[in-house]
């Protein structure tokens, strides 16, 4: 399983597709342009049509323009400069990613129908659809307590992207994307990216992962789930000592000998008793 696992980096919000189908066509048209253009011409001028035309193919291959994240536009989903959830440079982010043997396709509809995700997302009680766009989340917070908020869905683009925000007035500000990529091979590479901003900045989060609410293991837990969910079609029930670190299991296999042998000790502890 490739997973990768990243905290408080400076980059803004969202950093993936931001470029609607159309656009990036007609970007990756006009920079083949600008690339037949350089061939033709020598010295400063061919070389800065030939980047030109570089940068142009980019942004049209894979529908990112660095301007618009920096600016948060969107025209992938038609959202155009939203307010961050979470200010730049100020919350904590995460990323993690892993590769589950199923098509991007089936991925992204399963997640899509965002009632869904408590069935493999431990610490969500529920998702309520409210319109396309809108759901209203429940969270188990820290020291056995809830956390409540209404996201909308910022950028949908099907079978690749889905990135979403809290609404203004959350208790945690946050916002998120998970992205489907073709893997190399087979599967499906999921990438699952949470900014938030939790009370007390820093410091807030410290506490939260001391009364047991990380969401960097969280997140690397109902990633494993979920990709246990479709290779295996079920979802051993580990012990209490590997809650938290079902990263470290690379396969269904792997978590059916652990239950196995728990299940063994115990049996030997009760006979010795």
């Amino acid at each position: 399983m490739d997973t990768q696992t990243e905290q408080r980096e400076e980059f803004p919000w969202p950093d993936d597709i931001n470029v609607h189908p159309i656009e990036r066509m007609f970007s990756a048209g006009l920079g083949l342009s600008f690339m037949l253009m350089a061939l033709l011409r020598r010295g400063i001028v061919g070389a800065g049509l030939g980047g030109l035309g570089v940068a142009l193919i980019h942004r049209g291959m894979t529908g990112h323009c660095s301007v618009y994240s920096a600016l948060k536009v969107s025209t992938a989903h038609g959202v155009r400069g939203p307010s961050a959830s979470v200010p730049h440079g100020q919350g904590i982010r995460i990323r993690h990613t892993v590769t589950i043997r199923r098509t991007p396709e089936e991925l992204y509809q399963f997640w899509r129908r965002l009632d869904n995700l408590p069935r493999f997302m431990r610490h969500v009680e529920s998702v309520i659809v409210l319109d396309d766009l809108h759901s209203r989340w429940r969270v188990d917070g820290p020291a056995e307590t809830s956390v409540v908020w209404d996201a909308e869905i910022i950028n949908d683009v099907e079978n690749e992207l889905i990135a979403w925000r809290s609404l203004p007035g959350s208790q945690i500000p946050n916002a998120g994307s998970v992205r489907f990529h073709p893997a190399l091979g087979e599967g499906t590479l999921v990438t699952v990216t949470l900014e938030y901003d939790p009370p007390a900045g820093l410091i807030g989060a410290a506490i939260a992962k001391l009364l047991g609410a990380d969401p960097q293991a969280q997140i690397a837990e109902d990633l494993h789930r979920l990709k246990v969910m479709f290779e295996g079609g079920e979802i051993p029930q580990i012990g209490a000592q590997w809650r938290g670190r079902l990263s470290e299991i690379p396969d269904l296999e792997t978590a059916r000998e652990l239950l196995q042998t728990e299940e063994k000790t115990e049996g030997e502890g009760v006979n010795n008793n």
